[in-house]
């Protein structure tokens, strides 16, 4: 799953985007609100963990105005602040859940885990399209009930395409799902995925439209 990560201070924004990496998760990192309103406005993410101390624009300024703009993913607020009112501030503008600062990154990777599951009307954690299932929180896979060793980046590619199920994605899609801007894929990184991800899965899981992209059909 590919999030923004506003954050000022280099050394907790380093730290955050190492370990929320190391836990699944693609990280975009940005350091000021008028780079972030620039990147929620044109960029695609599950979720976006929010500064409210950022230079130039505030976080809270951040969050008003994606909601103005009719942006509804879903923006967890990251802030030493533990005042009641600016709490109460965050919720009124948008805000979706708030974590105050010194982060345990495990209960943040939850934390997110929760907000992107609500995002997408989803009740359990899990995901499942006929025989495969996945859990984003515990990253297990299973097809007809036997366990899958799936490495990160096949796991986060299931992810994506068993949370579009039905839906065609292009391979620019996938790419940036899996890489945001931090890391360069090789020309076939993506079509190297699938082919693993079809020797494990059954031949005919993930279907190619050629030309147009990938696509995991519902069962009908």
């Amino acid at each position: 799953m590919r999030i923004l990560l506003v954050e000022d201070d280099a050394l907790l924004g380093d730290g955050i985007r190492k370990s929320l990496s190391h836990l699944g998760f693609t990280v975009d990192w940005l350091r000021n609100g008028r780079a972030a309103e620039a990147a929620i406005g044109t960029e695609e993410y599950a979720a976006i963990v929010l500064d409210i101390g950022l230079p130039e624009r505030d976080g809270l300024a951040v969050l008003q105005s994606a909601r103005a703009r009719g942006i509804h993913t879903p923006i967890l607020m990251l802030t030493a602040r533990d005042a009641t009112p600016d709490k109460l501030k965050g919720f009124s503008l948008g805000a979706d859940d708030y974590v105050i600062k010194p982060v345990d990154m495990e209960e943040l990777a939850a934390r997110l885990n929760a907000l992107i599951r609500r995002a997408g009307g989803r009740a359990s954690s899990r995901i499942q399209v006929g025989e495969v299932e996945i859990d984003p929180d515990t990253r297990q896979a299973w097809r007809a009930g036997q366990a899958i060793d799936l490495s990160a980046k096949e796991f986060a590619l299931l992810e994506m395409m068993l949370q579009n199920a039905g839906r065609v994605l292009t391979r620019a899609q996938l790419e940036q799902s899996l890489y945001g801007w931090s890391d360069g894929a090789d020309s076939n990184t993506i079509e190297v995925f699938i082919h693993h991800l079809r020797k494990k899965l059954g031949s005919d899981f993930i279907q190619t439209l050629r030309g147009i992209g990938y696509t995991v059909r519902r069962p009908t």
